[in-house]
Order: C-alpha cells, then structure tokens, then sequence
C-alpha cells in the first residue's frame, strides 16, 4: 500500500479502512479498532460488507447511512455513514463516521430551545398576571405601588435572561481572536469586582482582593471581564450575609489562575460535575429568589474554552466553593500568543461544573 495513503488514513478523524477486493481487510486505523469493525482482517458488519461487495463489482463509489448492532456481543447500537469508493489500485477505501455525536449536538440544541422556551414563560407569565393585579387595583394605590415593584423585578429578570441567551449563542460561535488584546489581569479583577460591589453590599458581603502579580493574558477583555463578573455574581448570590468573597491571581507554570473563593453554603459532590451546564440549578428555590438565570457558569465555561483554558471547581457543604478560572499567560518574548493560542499550544482538557 502506497505511503502516501497511510499517511493519510493516520490523521483521518473517521473510521478508515482500506479493504482488498475479496473482503481482506489491508489497513485499519484505532478508530475503526476501537469500534469492532475489524476481526481479524476481515470486516464484522455484514452491511458494511455487503457495500464494499457492490463497490468492488462494479466500481462506482456509494454512500449510505445504517443503524447495526455493535461487535462483538450486540449490546449497543452503531448509527454510521459509511462510504465507500474504489482507490485505483485495486484496494477499497471505507471512511465511516459514528453519528451519535451528530445526534447527541442536535438533542442538546432541541433542549436548549425547550429550557429557553420555559424560562421564559416564568417571567412573562408573572408580568401579564401582575398587570392584571394593577388593573384590578387600580384605586388602592399601595397595592398598585407593590405590584409595580413586582413587574420591575420579573422585568429585569427578563432582561437578564434574554441577554444571557444572547451572549452565550454568541460566545458558542465566537473566536476571541478577532478581538484579541493583551489583557492585565489586575485591572480586569478591578473592573469586576467594582461592578458587583453594589450586589455585595446589599447582601453584606465583604470582597477581598488579593496583591497585584502582574499577570498577563491575551484575548478577548470584554469575554474575560464577563466570566469574571458572573463567577463574583455567582459566590456573592450563594453566600449568607456578614460573609467574604476573595478573588486572588496567581501565575504558575505558563497560567493564569484567577481564584473566586465564598464561604457560601456549598455543592454537593453529586452536583459539582452538572454546574456549568445551561440552566441548572444546585438551589432552583435559591436562584428564583436572587434573580439567577441558570447561564451564568455556563457563559464562564464557554470563555475559558475560547481563550483555550478551563473553570474548575473545588466546593464542600457548608463550608463554601472555590472556582478558578485558568488561562494561558501572555508570553512576549516568544512566538506570539496571538499564533500560539491560534495553534491550541496552550488548550487544556475543560472540566464541566453552580449556576
């Protein structure tokens, strides 16, 4: 088999075999391995066969989409495409894709409209019916005064909701290199905690800031300014009263490590792997009442993904959580971070955590 075709085969993201015309299987990347399609050189689904059979009868290329029971025991089925074409040389190519994961991303968009679409209905809901309230009211000016102070609260909670829809849609689509700039992280830090300082204060909550380090990143300033605000948002919404919220950063080892720290009520173990998932709540009774939109860790995630970092979180009952958002550093006086963040240099495997 030529080198050059072997070549290829390695860096194919599918399942890729190269199959003589009699069935014999020549090469079989780990992929098409690891999925049970190959069995000692020989094909292990009679469809797949039956394809690379018709193929080889008459040499014309084919395409088709099946569902098959995984080798060897069944237990599990496979959605594929499968297509098959002739190399010229008198061996077969097969490239077959696993179509779960298409499927998988399609459920998640339909479950994202579905969370949208009830979240919605919450606060629209409870507007039509307080207008209703006013106009039923309307010569007792207590109650009109007390049910507009109620529309202005499910107002804003609308308004966060739709804006969190908006920049979380954006930021999944998004590359924060079009926007990239050198970023002091400090100044960031200062710019976030100012902008909480009012909902901190409200609470009682005293926010604690750690010594300057210098710390430089590249990337988008207004993504990482909105991670940062919702992580803040995020510890002083889940921390009683008389209580501290510490933001520190840290450089160590080519990264950036911004630290929000409470000493709030907590996550339970069962819930750490869920909180940056859209729309979940550890506390939905908590979230309603401060005014939580189930976005916001979910935005956190989708930042650190773009500026190829991570947000991981250390968390006990009762005693509080720590979430660390970890960047790459800006390195001026190597290859630019511009190209080295282009080239995923830096990108570390994101884990999935209270929102």
């Amino acid at each position: 088999m030529p080198d050059e075709v072997i070549r290829v085969l390695s860096v194919l993201p599918s399942a890729s075999l190269v199959v003589a015309p009699d069935g014999v299987v020549l090469r079989a990347n780990a992929r098409a391995t690891g999925l049970g399609l190959v069995n000692r050189d020989l094909v292990t689904i009679p469809d797949i066969r039956h394809l690379i059979e018709r193929v080889a009868d008459d040499g014309h290329p084919r395409e088709q989409e099946m569902r098959v029971r995984r080798p060897p025991l069944g237990r599990e089925l496979l959605e594929l495409r499968v297509r098959v074409a002739s190399l010229g040389t008198g061996a077969i190519l097969v490239l077959i894709d696993d179509l779960a994961e298409e499927r998988r991303v399609d459920v998640v968009r339909r479950d994202f409209v579905a969370n949208v679409s009830h979240e919605l209905k919450t606060p629209v809901g409870a507007l039509s019916l307080l207008a209703e309230a006013v106009l039923a009211a309307s010569d007792d000016s207590d109650q009109v005064r007390h049910f507009a102070e109620r529309m202005q609260i499910e107002a804003s909670r609308l308004s966060h909701l739709v804006q969190d829809v908006i920049d979380l849609s954006r930021l999944q689509g998004d590359d924060p290199l079009t926007r990239a700039e050198v970023v002091d992280v400090d100044e960031l830090v200062r710019r976030a905690v100012d902008e909480v300082r009012t909902l901190a204060a409200r609470q009682d909550i005293e926010i604690v800031v750690g010594d300057p380090t210098g710390g430089l990143v590249y990337g988008d300033e207004s993504q990482l300014l909105a991670a940062l605000r919702n992580l803040l948002a995020n510890a002083i919404s889940y921390s009683p009263s008389h209580t501290r919220v510490a933001v520190g950063v840290r450089n160590a080892d080519s990264i950036v490590e911004v630290a929000v720290k409470d000493q709030g009520i907590g996550i339970a173990s069962n819930d750490l792997d869920r909180v940056f998932e859209r729309f979940y709540r550890v506390d939905p009774a908590r979230s309603r009442v401060t005014g939580g939109t189930g976005l916001g860790l979910a935005i956190v995630k989708h930042v650190s993904q773009n500026h190829g970092g991570e947000c991981t979180v250390w968390s006990e009952l009762g005693v509080g959580s720590t979430f660390t958002l970890r960047l790459p550093a800006y390195d001026s006086t190597s290859t630019s971070s511009e190209e080295r963040l282009a080239l995923g240099v830096f990108s570390t495997p994101v884990g999935e955590a209270r929102t």
